[in-house]
């Protein structure tokens, strides 16, 4: 490659490297295994939207002790029995909320829904979770932790 053409290919790929803007760091989940029970698609997009096609899935996920989810938001309505265990749960203005055996919660869609789901105990936190999404979407999508005044 001659001098002037390797220039050029440098000087872009620094011009290319300078436009993107800086992307802030998600928290990534630890000690989180799960198992897709059953998947489906509805036609006429029931709940999500009332228009177009909604997917439909139930998980079961399993929280080691000291693990935790990371911090995300789901682009559907998702609801969540606990099968097991104590799952905390800190949400977007940084309040907690504490869900046990035999009990269940829901979670609503969007972005500034951010939260972050934790086994604090000393057992396996065991979810059965369904979500319902705009056909295609993933289940959940990584979020930075929030800023809150503490």
């Amino acid at each position: 490659m001659s001098r002037f053409r390797r220039s050029l290919v440098v000087g872009a790929s620094g011009f290319l490297l300078v436009g993107i803007p800086a992307v802030v760091s998600a928290t990534p989940g630890t000690g989180v295994s799960d198992t897709i029970l059953a998947k489906g698609t509805s036609p006429t997009g029931i709940v999500v939207s009332g228009r177009g096609t909604t997917d439909v899935t139930v998980r079961e996920m399993t929280i080691a002790p000291g693990g935790s989810t990371g911090w995300h938001y789901h682009d559907g309505q998702v609801i969540a029995v606990v099968k097991s265990g104590t799952l905390t749960r800190t949400m977007h203005d940084c309040s907690t909320e504490v869900t046990s055996t035999g009990e269940s919660f829901a979670e609503p869609a969007g972005r500034h829904h951010t939260h972050i789901g934790r086994n604090l105990g000393t057992e396996p936190v065991v979810l059965l979770v369904t979500y319902v999404l705009p056909a295609g979407q993933q289940l959940s999508r990584d979020a930075p932790e929030p800023q809150c005044d503490r």
